[in-house]
């Protein structure tokens, strides 16, 4: 059993900070400060349980408004970065 947890500093968010937990590359627990409250606990909710490729594939590249990232992206990019 292997645990890891880690912090990220999203970049072209309204979230300031992402607080991981991961066991053998599964979400257990992530954490988001910033940003908008109802979508980001949702987006919490539902990567519980997933594995960090599962959460890649499906929000790598999603944008926000006329942002370029959106917090699903830079999920996708901390995960990536973290478990490459």
């Amino acid at each position: 059993m292997s645990v890891k947890k880690f912090t990220y500093k999203p970049n072209g968010t309204c979230s300031k900070l992402f607080e991981f937990e991961c066991e053998d590359n599964i979400i257990k627990d992530v954490q988001i400060s910033g940003g908008c409250d109802g979508n980001l606990k949702g987006i919490c909710s539902i990567i519980k349980g997933k594995t960090v490729e599962e959460v890649i594939s499906a929000f790598n590249g999603i944008t926000c408004g006329n942002k370029i990232t959106s917090c699903p992206d830079q999920i996708a990019k901390c995960l990536a970065e973290e478990f490459r």
